[in-house]
């Protein structure tokens, strides 16, 4: 079991590090930190978990509004713009032993984070304190730069500043400036379970192919739409949108307009002659078969969009992950 917040806590006391702790509903963006913390002085921060194509790891924390461009800091670490990638979930609890949402330097205290490389932003340096997740998003705590780096150093970390912000040239006359911060070896996590074939679901009269693995969506025409050439594209095109799966609202949204469409598909006026008052009876019956396989594949589009959208946030200006 890794650190939890009031080992945490409990540790920066001991080392007599002064901080400021606000408790407040669990949090998982920026934007809903600002709420609870963003009128108070101090630097909001962002965290980025991404490994490399040999399985090493890398923790990146900024400010909010540093721009963090993963391609020009893989070239930088001399892996070549595509060198670098966000890490799988299962990493986040694997070897950070935090939830998703709940990423910052602190993570690095558990044992298990030991290879895993922590890149911080020397804008940190300009705060008079900054804001983290102390292990947990239901409480963030304020705490200065020379404060977080003794806290590092007692767990036998040497903190590294990075200008994130800044793209030196790199090539055979100029090494990669960022090369010795590269982790020793690579991280072996346990054995996943096998990849799941891409699957279908029904939208208005297409197939809509969906990989698990790229989350990516792509739409292929089997049937003619009843509602026409221009709603069957409308919908296509918004299933495309990675969006409709991160927000809540339009997720249900969705969710009542399959259901809906079945449920008049079901009540037609020969059905009601022929079943009479059985007709109840059968639509929900109907409701369930129709609905059930096609509304938990929607619900896995959701929890692995919501994840994606979330780090992919964390790389620009606008509200990321904490």
């Amino acid at each position: 079991m890794g650190f939890s917040k009031e080992h945490l806590l409990a540790r920066l006391k001991e080392l007599h590090i002064n901080f400021s702790q606000y408790e407040h509903p669990a949090i998982l963006t920026i934007e809903e930190g600002e709420k609870y913390v963003g009128h108070l002085e101090g630097g909001l921060s962002k965290s980025l978990f991404l490994k490399d194509k040999k399985q090493r790891f890398y923790l990146v924390s900024a400010l909010k509004n540093t721009k963090v461009d993963i391609k020009v800091l893989s070239q930088r670490l001399g892996l070549g713009k595509g060198g670098l990638r966000m890490a799988p979930s299962e990493a986040l609890g694997e070897l950070l032993q935090v939830p998703l949402g709940c990423v910052t330097p602190f993570a690095v205290v558990n044992e298990s984070a030991r290879d895993v490389s922590l890149l911080l932003d020397q804008g940190f340096k300009t705060q008079e304190h900054c804001f983290f997740h102390p292990l947990s998003n239901d409480m963030t705590i304020s705490i200065n730069s020379n404060d977080l780096d003794k806290f590092l150093k007692s767990i036998g970390r040497d903190p590294s500043y990075v200008d994130f912000e800044t793209n030196p040239p790199v090539g055979k006359d100029h090494p990669p400036d960022l090369a010795a911060l590269i982790p020793s070896g690579s991280i072996n996590l346990p054995d996943q379970p096998e990849k799941q074939p891409s699957y279908q679901i029904p939208v208005d009269g297409n197939l809509v192919s969906v990989d698990k693995e790229s989350k990516m969506i792509s739409a292929n025409v089997v049937n003619p739409s009843v509602c026409g050439k221009n709603t069957k594209e409308k919908l296509v095109n918004k299933a495309h949108s990675s969006g409709n799966f991160a927000d809540v609202e339009q997720f249900v949204e969705e969710i009542l307009h399959k259901t809906s469409r079945l449920l008049l598909s079901e009540i037609k006026e020969d059905r009601i002659k022929q079943h009479g008052e059985n007709l109840g009876v059968l639509v929900s019956e109907n409701l369930q078969k129709g609905l059930s396989s096609d509304l938990a594949n929607l619900a896995m589009i959701f929890k692995n969009t919501a994840y994606t959208e979330g780090f992919h946030a964390g790389t620009h200006y606008q509200p990321g992950r904490l």
